[in-house]
């Protein structure tokens, strides 16, 4: 993911082929994802493993077997849980591979409602579901589409799409948004566009609740209800994830790394390091080091 904005800055997919497939793996690829946001639907596919899933104002438990559909636009994240490896599929799609004109009563009633906010997806789809098999093979049979990678799949996938989002319909995992609150995420993007472009700086809860026009402790509140952990630790999650990529990639010490990602002395950077990858930085970039010679 994009460490130098929450809203990726990467268009997924092309005119020509409008979708990207990932076999993703937690902590093992990247130590988190941390919160993000862009145009396009997510579908993930939870292979293995148990992650701490943030998806809009919902925030839960992702097990082996879930399936979660994230909607363009929409706030989401994923935290791994502490000795524990994760494996995912993801299909990051633009909302022309649907196929839908806007103009048609189908569009309008199904596909942007769910875009725009005013419907909601029923995150995860547990194995508990009563439709979970049939969803199942349908998700199962778009990322097999997308393995594929051919103009015959693409076609496929197409009309697969289209059923798996019947499915969700018919089987009451997408419902309509009554409470405004639901919305709230909306509110926090600014904030969070200022945050993910200036998180090595020296930031205060003083200055963004400025830039949210709240008061400090209003704020704070909004700001946990809507991300799920407080601004400070977003912040320093984001810049944990940079110097994860600048030990893998540099050859620079520990404490220019702290310095570079905003830490203001090593000892905290050590701590916090520790806290969030389980590991230190010595030995974290001796093991990234180790695998890549390994291929």
């Amino acid at each position: 993911m994009n460490t130098s904005s929450s809203k990726e800055k990467r268009k997924h997919g092309s005119v020509r082929i409008p979708y990207d497939f990932f076999a993703c793996s937690v902590p093992d690829q990247f130590p988190l994802v941390p919160l993000h946001w862009h145009n396009e639907f997510e579908l993930n596919h939870i292979v293995s493993g148990r992650s701490e899933f943030t998806c809009g104002e919902d925030k839960f438990m992702a097990d082996a077997g879930d399936i979660i559909l994230v909607p363009p636009n929409m706030i989401h994240a994923l935290y791994p849980c502490e000795n524990n490896v994760q494996i995912y599929n993801t299909l990051v799609f633009r909302e022309e591979l649907l196929g839908i004109s806007k103009e048609e009563r189908c569009g309008i009633s199904c596909v942007e409602p769910i875009i725009n906010g005013n419907r909601k997806i029923m995150v995860p789809v547990s194995p508990k579901h009563p439709a979970y098999k049939e969803i199942r093979n349908s998700v199962e049979q778009i990322f097999l589409c997308a393995k594929d990678n051919t103009p015959l799949s693409d076609l496929q996938m197409k009309s697969e799409l289209l059923r798996f989002l019947w499915l969700l319909e018919k089987s009451g995992c997408i419902v309509t948004v009554k409470d405004q609150d639901e919305r709230q995420s909306e509110s926090v993007r600014e904030v969070l566009l200022f945050i993910s472009q200036h998180y090595t700086e020296n930031i205060t809860i003083e200055y963004l609740a400025e830039m949210a026009h709240l008061s400090r402790s209003y704020f704070m509140y909004r700001f946990k209800k809507v991300v799920g952990i407080s601004a400070m630790e977003y912040i320093i999650q984001l810049r944990i994830k940079l110097a994860c990529e600048m030990l893998r990639n540099s050859a620079l010490p520990s404490l220019d790394i702290a310095f570079a990602c905003g830490f203001q002395n090593l000892s905290n950077f050590n701590r916090q390091f520790k806290k969030y990858v389980g590991d230190t930085p010595k030995h974290y970039r001796n093991i990234s080091h180790i695998q890549q010679a390994q291929g």
